[in-house]
């Protein structure tokens, strides 16, 4: 049965969280979550990939209450690396040996998926649901808004490689984080004014504490480093047209994404991180919950809470049709412009969804 959507009765600007991709750092946004619905903040749309699709699956379809984030920190708490990415001898020869075009069955991560879903239906969240992906074979990104839940889910969330593609009505779909970690952009799309970046990431890492262990560590700390270079450029290209607000992501001890272990960490260091910016004089006054009286307005201009969260105002309404951005000037390297590749967005609303490895004959 369909479930009720969300009225907005309020004329609040039309808010939008974004999850990002991040893989076991998906549990810095259960915390940072945890923040927001202490303070009352919700989303009126959830747009994810990856990890974040997960995140975002679990509080779509569940009461604005923190027994929900409860119960997506217990998730995380039990998740280990062999239930999302169970490794078969069997299936890393023949990915080596190109008989198959991923390493790790999706069997682990269709089951975790499956066990706490609770619709069939991505339409029938209770919070509208988009999840990015990217089609491998037309090499555009694809929003999907509607179709089997479980698959749309799975699509956004395979890594490449990693696991295998999904095909839904014609497109062969992977790991929306490939091209866009952190769909600002879709989000502007859908006509968000006020959007919450919960990235799983800070933004402005590069280096690493200490060596990679293995050659997936390395590769996943490339694509951090891509990503966050997408992340840095949409900021400074969105600045200036929404009102972003960029959670901290706070990560104390340099938790890879492929390690499981340290859950509880990433929980608690991002709720502290997100409830102390959210209790900030600074953020108070941008939103207009405070006492002028008692407010230092030489803080106004401060655009950094903490060490990551940082917050623009609105200046100018979002433009009726957006001109494609061929370069963005890095935040902190302005003099090193970043090319992006703009391709063009495609939307799949089917309820054709199979996730065989080959076109169907």
């Amino acid at each position: 049965m369909p479930m009720l959507r969300i009225a907005r009765n309020k004329p609040e600007p039309l808010t939008a969280f974004v999850l990002s991709g991040g893989a076991s750092l998906g549990a810095i946004q259960a915390g940072m979550l945890r923040a927001l619905y202490e303070h009352q903040i919700f989303p009126d749309i959830l747009v994810a990939t990856s990890a974040g699709s997960l995140n975002a699956g679990f509080i779509a379809t569940r009461p604005r209450a923190i027994e929900t984030i409860d119960e997506l920190y217990a998730v995380w708490r039990g998740l280990r690396r062999e239930h999302v990415f169970p490794v078969s001898v069997r299936t890393v020869l023949a990915g080596v040996a190109n008989q198959r075009d991923h390493l790790v069955p999706d069997r682990g991560i269709r089951e975790l998926i499956r066990r706490h879903l609770q619709v069939d239906e991505l339409a029938n969240t209770a919070v509208p649901l988009h999840l990015v992906a990217f089609d491998l074979l037309t090499g555009t990104e694809v929003r999907l808004s509607s179709g089997a839940a479980l698959d749309a889910i799975l699509a956004s969330s395979a890594i490449p490689s990693v696991l295998p593609p999904v095909w839904i009505d014609g497109a062969l779909l992977v790991d929306g984080g490939v091209v866009n970690n952190t769909p600002i952009s879709h989000a502007a799309e859908l006509g968000a004014e006020r959007i919450y970046v919960l990235a799983a990431d800070d933004p402005t890492t590069r280096g690493l504490s200490r060596p990679p262990r293995g050659a997936l560590d390395a590769a996943v700390h490339a694509f951090r480093l891509l990503s966050n270079a997408r992340l840095r450029a949409d900021i400074e290209r969105y600045r200036s047209e929404l009102e972003l607000i960029v959670l901290p992501a706070a990560n104390p001890s340099d938790v890879q994404p492929t390690d499981f272990t340290h859950a509880q960490e990433l929980l608690d260091a991002a709720y502290q991180a997100v409830s102390q910016m959210l209790q900030d004089e600074s953020y108070l006054f941008s939103r207009g919950d405070h006492n002028a009286s008692s407010f230092n307005l030489d803080r106004t201009d401060a655009r950094w809470l903490g060490r990551l969260s940082e917050r623009w105002p609105p200046t100018r309404s979002l433009p009726r049709n957006r001109r494609p951005m061929a370069r963005a000037a890095l935040p902190d390297e302005p003099d090193r412009p970043l090319r992006l590749s703009l391709a063009p967005v495609k939307v799949v609303e089917s309820d054709a969804f199979s996730d065989r490895p080959h076109p169907p004959g």
